[in-house]
Order: C-alpha cells, then structure tokens, then sequence
C-alpha cells in the first residue's frame, strides 16, 4: 500500500469553502419544491466505544468521507473504528405534516438518533434510506449518526474497496458519501413512482405508491414545455396514450415532464420513451436493439472515483463533465463499474444521451482466488459457480445480502432511462448461481438486457457473451448460443502524467510515454482487433477506462480531470468509424 497524492479537481477547491456542496435536488425523478440540504459542515468523531462521544475530533464537510480530501479530515476509519457524526438543526411545518430524513448513501452500517432517540438503523453502503422523524421532534434538535464500516468484509458489498488497496483496488471510503436533507410533507404523500415506458403501444406506465390511499390524483404531461396530457389519476396502475411519442436515442435525448398531484401532495418528475431488446441484423447476427434498431454499445469501463471526493462527486458539473467529454469524443455508453452512484449521475446521462450498463456491486470474500479469477480464464478454463468456496461465497448470510441487494438496485434504478443493462457479476468476484441470479434479474426487469457474467467465469446463460482481453489479442469466437458478442473489458493503455497522478507507484497493461504514442496505439488496438470483429457480429465495447484512480494510471484522462491523455479529434474520428463499420455491417 503507498502513500497517495492529493490532487484537486478543477471544482474541488470551490466546493470545499461551499456552505452547502452538492445542493442540487439529489433525487430528479420525484422531486418536492419545498426541501432542506443538511449537507456542509458536521462534527465528527472517531472511537472505539459504543457509547456516543462527550467530545468530537473537529468538523467534517458532509457528504465527503473522511478519508477524501474535500472533508477536510483525511482519516482512514478501520472496521474496529465506530464514525459518529453531529449537528444541529431545525424545521418548520405544520401540525398536520410530516418530517422524513433522507439519506443518500452511507458505507456501511449506521444508526441515527434524533434528539438522543433512535429513528433508525440501516446496513448497506450505496443505497438511499429515509426515516419519519416527525415525532422525535423538538424546537432545536440534534441529528446524530453511528457508523461502522466493515469495507472489504465477506458479508456486505463493498466493490473497490479495500484495506489493503493498490493496483486495481482503491482506497476504501467510509461514512455519508451522498447529500443528507429533509423533506416536509402532507400526512398522504407520494412515496414512490415506477415509470414504464410501452414502446410499442405508444403508451406509459405510472404507478404511484402512497403513504396512505388517496382520495384525488392528477397528471400532467409536457413535451418541452407543452402540455401532451392531462388527466385524473386512479390508485391503481395508469397507462397513458401518448400518440406520435418522440423517442429517447442517444442522439437525440428526448424526456417528457411530469407532474403529479395527490390531495395535497406535488411532485415533477420525468420519463422517456424507449426500448432495449435482442435482434438479428440482416446478417443474421445476434446484436443489441434500441427503439428495434441495431446499436453499438461502444463505451468505456467508469470507475466513479474522484481524486478529490472519492466516492462522492466533488459537484454536479464534475459529473456533467465526464459524461459529457466521453460523449464529445464519440462514445455513447459508460460500464458504472463495480458502484452505484448518486441518482443525480444517472439523470445526467438521461438529460445528455449516454446509454449506461450498471454493475451489481460485488462483495463476497474478502480475497479472491488468483488461480481462479486471473489465471483459469485465459487458458478458457471456466468453472461451474455452484462451488462457492473457490468464488468467496461459502457464508449463505453473504450470498442472501446479495440477492438483498441486488433487488434494491434494481428498485433504485428502475425509471432511470439511460440504463440499457444489468451487469450482476464481473469476473468471479463473489459470483455465485449466475444461472440463477441472472434469471432472477430478467424476473425483476423485463425492459432491460442482462449480462449475466462478465468477463469470466461464463455458464452460458444472459443476453451476451462477454470477455475481458488484456494480455493478448481480441478473436471473435463464435456463440454456441448466439448471444450478442460485446467485449466487455480491454485496453487499459496507460500514460504517465506528471503532475496529475494520485501515486508516485504506478500500474497499467501497457505503459506509453506521450499523449501521441497513447492515441497511436489505441488507435492500432481498434484497427487491428476490434474492426475486423464487427464484420463477425462483436455488436459492443467497453475499453478500460474513463479515468485514471489512484495507481492504475490507464484512463483517458488524468484523476484530477485537468488533462485529457488522448488526442481528442482523432479518438472522436475513430468512433465515428466505429458506427459506421457496424451500421454497413448491419444492413448487410
């Protein structure tokens, strides 16, 4: 493990003197007029008791971790370690309204206590949680939160992370890592939305789920700006006409408006119209289909780790940044490796056309078997996960959190437009009954394709034949079960930076000196290997990868993103390329 650098974004410094970082609306797709940020600066501590401090180590800037540059801490917290975390707040409502606290994320395990009470617990570091805390109440009140992060446990995901990091693996992060914030509401209030989308009945699907059943509901619809319907809405199910819809394409983005009313609650939201399915070009290959027409996923591995913040975007323009600069140098998907990250991440590439795969994050082990998961593989050794000792899954509590968890992902994601796949396993890293599991993702989500093992080990099943090719050349080797072909991980070319690196100690598949050396042989990597596959059916790609993080040093920018490490108009040109070959190869 070596020492790291810090290395500011180019919003970090501004966001660490911001009184309130982060304070967008984190939730796009049901959002309240009326709300209150608790980002900013907290107390905090760190302790080995369980009993709550008398006295706090100094102040922390929520929601960045303590172990990130922008909180101003700097600490590493242990799995013996419990976090606490302070402040103080108030609140106005009414007598007949309700108060709910929301949380973003925390890794990994906490309990929170309003005014000494217990409102309370919650395990699992990357999804959303809310508690009623009407009733805990006071004119002044104290919002305290007990953490403990077990990071790289065999138990709970945790991705990344690790206590012993390097190399691929990345420094562990603990605590509040996404915004904290109140919400006033009336006594019935919109809990939830789910939002279907019909293609090819032209229609919509809005569920509401309610605190409590309501008695009136109304909908409107917008298509920039105006007003496409207008109606009542029932308690049940509402599917929406929508006659001559504008579809959703990368190309051209297109989301409807939403607002929704139930008695005295009002929320925005959005949606868009489009479909993912399996198809066949005129070929005859097995290719992916959006809106039923052929698509090349070409997109790049996101790792989702910022020099500054870690885990936590340092802003919402840093985030507007990274998807809109791959989508400027021709790319049209990001692989969300191994991470869930803020909702506001996934309205982005909604909002600004980038398709996204979402890994399940991985858990299991803590160790992964070398023998297994780097070496089996590229002899084309792929063994049966029903052994699951050999995959780090021998604890039937690790193997029931996952399936917990993977369900929770999909709740969490389920409107979000952009998302084209689901990705529950990546190269044997606790992976486990894939068969299974992948069916049980297709159960869950039938409006969505599913990659049920990437990389390796492959048991046949899911929507693609997926493998990762670092050390020696891509062959496109046909299917015996005609999936779609994509190339799920390669490249990984790496360019020193000086200046921009989080590590003086530096890891990469391939190590190049300037920018134009970089970009010569990526270019010579896709004339070579990936060109001469799209004429065989390889309908996608994922190359390794959007950023630098820490040691791996073989992004197309640098960590900080103050320096793109290619030249931009040709990897733009090459893309372009890239569609074009699979566009010919397509229509036969």
């Amino acid at each position: 493990m070596t020492e790291l650098i810090d290395l500011y974004t180019p919003w970090g410094k501004k966001t660490k003197n911001e009184e309130l970082p982060l304070n967008e609306y984190p939730r796009p797709q049901l959002v309240r007029e009326h709300w209150q940020n608790l980002n900013g600066t907290w107390e905090y501590s760190l302790t080995q008791s369980e009993g709550q401090p008398d006295t706090f180590d100094g102040d922390i800037l929520v929601p960045f971790s303590p172990e990130s540059l922008l909180s101003g801490v700097q600490r590493s917290v242990t799995p013996e370690d419990i976090l606490w975390y302070r402040r103080t707040f108030t609140v106005e409502k009414n007598s007949n309204e309700k108060v709910i606290l929301h949380f973003g994320a925390v890794d990994q395990l906490c309990e929170v206590f309003v005014n000494h009470q217990l409102v309370g617990r919650h395990e699992g570091g990357y999804w959303p949680f809310s508690y009623d805390i009407t009733e805990a109440l006071e004119e002044e009140n104290e919002l305290l939160v007990k953490v403990v992060d077990l990071s790289d446990n065999p138990i709970y995901a945790f991705g990344k992370q690790k206590q012993e990091h390097g190399e691929i693996w990345y420094t562990p992060q603990s605590g509040i890592w996404q915004t904290v914030w109140l919400e006033v509401v009336p006594e019935t209030y919109i809990k939830d939305l789910v939002l279907t989308p019909n293609f090819d009945g032209s229609q919509v699907g809005i569920t509401i789920n309610t605190s409590q059943p309501f008695q009136t509901g109304h909908l409107i619809i917008k298509s920039d700006s105006e007003i496409v319907y207008e109606g009542t809405i029932s308690k049940e199910e509402n599917w929406i006409y929508l006659p001559d819809f504008i579809p959703w394409t990368p190309d051209m983005p297109h989301l409807y408006e939403l607002e929704i009313t139930v008695d005295e609650d009002a929320v925005k939201s959005y949606f868009g119209m489009r479909k993912f399915s399996v198809g066949k070009n005129k070929k005859g290959q097995t290719v992916p289909m959006l809106n039923d027409e052929p698509i090349f996923f070409n997109g790049l591995l996101d790792q989702g780790y910022w020099s500054d913040g870690l885990y936590t975007p340092p802003s919402d323009e840093a985030m507007i940044w990274d998807i809109q600069k791959m989508k400027d140098l021709g790319f049209n998907m990001l692989r969300k490796h191994i991470k869930i990250e803020p909702l506001r991440w996934y309205y982005h590439c909604d909002k600004l056309g980038m398709l996204v795969w979402q890994d399940f994050v991985s858990g299991g082990g803590p160790e992964y078997s070398n023998f297994l998961v780097k070496y089996l593989p590229f002899v084309n050794i792929h063994v049966k996960d029903h052994h699951y000792q050999w995959f780090g899954r021998e604890s039937e509590t690790s193997r029931n959190q996952f399936e917990i968890e993977m369900t929770d992902t999909i709740d969490l994601l389920k409107n979000i437009v952009s998302l084209a796949a689901w990705v529950p396993f990546n190269e044997g890293w606790g992976q486990f009954d894939s068969t299974r599991i992948g069916d049980k993702v297709r159960e869950l989500d039938k409006t969505r394709l599913v990659d049920y093992v990437s990389g390796y080990h492959d048991q046949g099943g899911g929507d693609f034949k997926s493998p990762h090719i670092y050390y020696k050349k891509y062959r496109l080797k046909a299917d015996s079960r005609d999936r779609i072909q994509i190339l799920s991980e390669f490249g990984g070319y790496s360019c020193p930076t000086e200046g921009h690196m989080g590590s003086e100690r530096l890891f990469g598949y391939k190590m190049y000196e300037t920018k134009e050396k970089l970009t010569t042989a990526y270019v010579k990597l896709f004339e070579e290997e990936i060109f001469p596959a799209i004429s065989k059916g390889l309908a996608g790609t994922v190359y390794t990868q959007l950023s630098d993080v820490e040691e791996e040093i073989n992004g197309l920018v640098t960590y900080d993103r103050h320096v793109v490490k290619v030249i931009e108009g040709t990897v733009r040109t090459l893309n372009q390329k890239i569609f074009d070959e699979f566009k010919r190869n397509s229509d036969g």
